[in-house]
């Protein structure tokens, strides 16, 4: 039976999905301006991982996940960079799969567009003015909150006394501060689109009421995003769908921790963030998703690359064990030992299904595997298993390591190339000590010298011993 810690109701709850065995979810995706940071790719790493173990657990799962293409931030970029806004927003999600593709995340079943969307959004701003949710000023429409009973209850605020979010501007033509807009007027130059309202574009929250709405009907069974979404994005969107729908949005609302640098948000606008691909340009993509998903998703997660490196090697223990499993040569055996083979991975299935079960705690499912792990080296260590029960071994270890996303063969590939490459430079680097030595021998000084110079210029450096030339990077 999966838990799952509800948002709304501030408690772990039973999931019962709305259709049996069929799980829908939407998670927020990120505003196609720049590239994305490892704060953008924890919830991206965290839903799949979700949606991995409903499949695993044979749910079939309907994942949407929406690019943000049409934004003051993007409106913005493009001027900086004088590209049109969609074609700007069109280059960033083509990067971000580059990204994701790395990190083993899977593509969702439908990834919409706000530009793609736009007469769907233009009828739902339309359906919430005639129910007398929404009012039009001047070309700007606004969702009029205290028109919405329950304004708050994801939250948790009071429509009184809370504290209006940081992406909305006090205006005076609004009935009440805390409305928002659900259709901005375009300004000079602004990219635009017509409308019963005049020239504009849509406002942020609307857009995911829209397009949940579209791909999984007026009700689904779980949101997702960031923590930093439950107010006011996710909270107006409840208003907005509920309010044209007169039906609960979604069962269950699901949030991640941020990922903090000295306790503060990663974030662009604070200006402390880490681009993704730089940190994969450090790390070994798999070493990364390892490093995310080894704290529970609900944590704060403190950036640190110590702490990667710390991941890195822990990984480097399960991918040992992998690749002498996968190349175990069969041995005599016994009737035990195939009754033990048996328990021992009828034991790692139950702990880890008992793990993710609780609200998908992948720490204490990742502690699961590295258990397995000891009882499978205990085995190796022992040479006496058949080749059929190292296979079925090596099935579960793969099975579940998937289900986390972990892609070890790559990753295993990827470190046996990065040995091969250690190891030519080693040769090339001994081959032009070698070249120097015969260029001192036939006392052809300059030659040895540029060698010298040009190894040190890269960060080689020589030193000549009476054991010989010995060398450091």
């Amino acid at each position: 039976m999966i838990k799952i810690y509800n948002t709304e109701k501030q408690q772990k709850e039973k999931f019962i999905p709305l259709e049996e065995k069929r799980v829908k979810m939407y998670v927020c995706g990120p505003t196609t301006y720049n590239l994305i940071h490892l704060g953008n790719a924890r919830p991206i790493v965290v839903f799949d991982t979700i949606r991995r173990y409903f499949e695993y657990s044979g749910y079939d799962v309907t994942y949407v996940q929406n690019f943000t293409d049409v934004d003051d931030k993007i409106i913005n970029r493009a001027a900086e960079e004088n590209m049109e806004p969609l074609a700007l927003a069109e280059k960033y999600i083509g990067e971000y799969f580059k990204d994701t593709e790395k990190l083993n995340i899977k593509k969702a079943t439908h990834h919409p567009k706000v530009s793609e969307n736009i007469p769907e959004i233009i009828a739902f701003v339309q359906g919430l003015i005639e129910k007398g949710f929404a009012y039009e000023v001047d070309g700007d429409v606004y969702y009029d909150i205290q028109k919405f009973d329950h304004y708050g209850k994801l939250s948790g605020r009071d429509l009184e006394d809370m504290q209006m979010g940081a992406r909305i501007n006090v205006d005076e033509r609004k009935k009440h501060p805390g409305d928002f807009a659900l259709w901005k007027s375009a300004k000079p130059g602004e990219l635009f689109w017509e409308s019963p309202w005049g020239s504009g574009r849509p406002g942020w929250h609307i857009e995911c009421s829209v397009m949940s709405r579209k791909f999984l009907g007026d009700q689904f069974d779980i949101h997702g995003g960031g923590q930093d979404l439950v107010f006011p994005h996710h909270e107006n969107e409840v208003a907005q769908t509920e309010a044209m729908t007169g039906k609960k949005m979604a069962n269950y609302w699901m949030h991640n921790g941020f990922i903090t640098i000295n306790k503060e948000k990663m974030s662009k606008s604070l200006g402390n963030f880490f681009l993704l691909r730089e940190i994969l340009d450090r790390f070994d993509p798999t070493t990364v998703r390892f490093y995310l998903i080894e704290t529970h998703y609900r944590s704060p997660l403190d950036f640190d690359y110590d702490k990667i490196e710390e991941s890195g090697r822990a990984l480097e223990r399960i991918k040992n064990t992998y690749l002498q499993l996968k190349n175990y040569q069969e041995t005599s055996s016994s009737e035990d030992e195939s009754k033990k083979v048996a328990k021992i991975i009828e034991e790692v299935t139950e702990d880890f299904k008992e793990a993710m079960d609780d609200d998908f705690n992948t720490a204490l499912a990742i502690a699961e595997i590295f258990d397995f792990t000891k009882e499978i080296n205990k085995l190796i260590k022992k040479n006496g298993m058949t080749k059929e029960n190292s296979e079925k071994l090596l099935s579960v270890y793969a099975g579940l390591l998937d289900v986390l996303g972990l892609d070890i063969e790559k990753a295993t590939t990827a470190s046996s190339k990065q040995g091969e490459q250690s190891d030519l430079t080693e040769k090339l680097i001994q081959i032009l000590i070698d070249l120097r030595q015969d260029a001192k021998k036939n006392k052809d000084f300059a030659t040895a010298d540029k060698i010298r110079n040009s190894l040190s210029e890269i960060g080689v450096q020589l030193e000549d011993t009476r054991a010989g030339v010995q060398w450091k990077i």
